[in-house]
């Protein structure tokens, strides 16, 4: 008997099983994609550990935008990068603290040149200020009347001081040397030329001594730039005695202020504002530091006669 033929029979909607299994593999994929991105620690290690009995816990990796680590600053913007508010505390907090050991250094410094000045009984001023130490060196240390070569007495000083100030180095924004002369008559300036030119020599004298003492030597050691050490010449103009017998060598003095760092300070140290003032930066009161122009920045001149007392 002939067999009829069934044109039905095999289906032509067969293939929906195969798509339909398909879709359903592809859902089941995605679910496990979005289950893994928010996984559970503790769910994941006894998953971890149901394959492998053997295996050693470990910490997850933190991911950018998780909740935990250093992603976890509050951030509604950009979630999983720091806030820069935060970020700004860090670096102000940072920048406090290296302040404050650097003004531990400079009481240190103030601390060692005050107990070496008191035991060798040396004719010397010093004082401490906001960020600064101050020495007044006179001329019996250093000078005598109407020269400018320093004594002994005044290189042996400045031996005994190079090592404690070579150790504050990194504190040292500036050593300013100032040099200033006595008034031979009370009634009569000293000779202007002379007068100004014997000062800066004096100052230009220790500043020369003091680099050479405490320039960095490179092998590994704190040493203070060139570049910080600054002489200048103040003549007879800034007495701090009347020019009598008795006082006028109290004006015939050298004088030394040694500046702090101040990382506070937006215009940077004292290197950083010559360059700024150089190209026209602008200097405000509020801002600048101890390297705002001063009369008569001078080094070594000329030998002359001060015409001093």
């Amino acid at each position: 008997m002939k067999k009829k033929s069934g044109g039905g029979e095999g289906g032509g909607a067969n293939w929906m099983d195969t798509y339909g299994d398909m879709v359903t593999l592809l859902l089941c994929f995605f679910v496990l994609l979005y289950s893994m991105s928010t996984v559970d620690e503790n769910k994941w290690k006894a998953l971890v550990q149901s394959f492998n009995p053997n295996a050693t816990p470990a910490e997850t990796e933190i991911e950018a935008g998780d909740s935990h680590g250093p992603f976890a600053e509050a951030n509604d913007k950009e979630p999983g990068v720091a806030d820069p508010d935060v970020i700004k505390e860090a670096l102000e907090a940072a920048q406090e603290a290296m302040q404050e050991q650097i003004n531990q250094q400079v009481d240190q410094l103030y601390d060692q040149l005050k107990q070496y000045i008191e035991e060798s009984g040396k004719n010397i001023e010093i004082t401490k200020g906001d960020g600064y130490v101050f020495l007044s060196l006179v001329d019996t240390v250093f000078f005598y009347p109407d020269k400018y070569d320093m004594l002994p007495e005044g290189k042996a000083l400045l031996d005994n001081m190079g090592p404690v100030l070579k150790a504050a180095a990194p504190a040292i924004d500036e050593i300013r040397i100032s040099g200033h002369t006595a008034q031979a008559d009370p009634n009569e300036e000293n000779d202007p030329e002379g007068d100004r030119m014997l000062s800066a020599e004096r100052a230009a004298q220790v500043t020369y001594y003091l680099q050479q003492l405490c320039r960095p030597t490179g092998d590994g050691k704190p040493g203070i730039e060139p570049a910080r050490i600054v002489g200048q010449s103040y003549g007879q103009h800034r007495p701090i005695a009347v020019n009598d017998d008795e006082h006028r060598k109290e004006n015939r003095r050298v004088e030394m202020t040694i500046t702090g760092k101040d990382l506070g300070n937006k215009l940077g140290d004292a290197v950083e504002q010559y360059y700024t003032q150089r190209e026209g930066g602008s200097l405000k009161e509020d801002d600048a530091g101890s390297s705002a122009p001063t009369e008569d920045d001078s080094g070594s001149a000329p030998s002359s006669s001060g015409q001093e007392g």
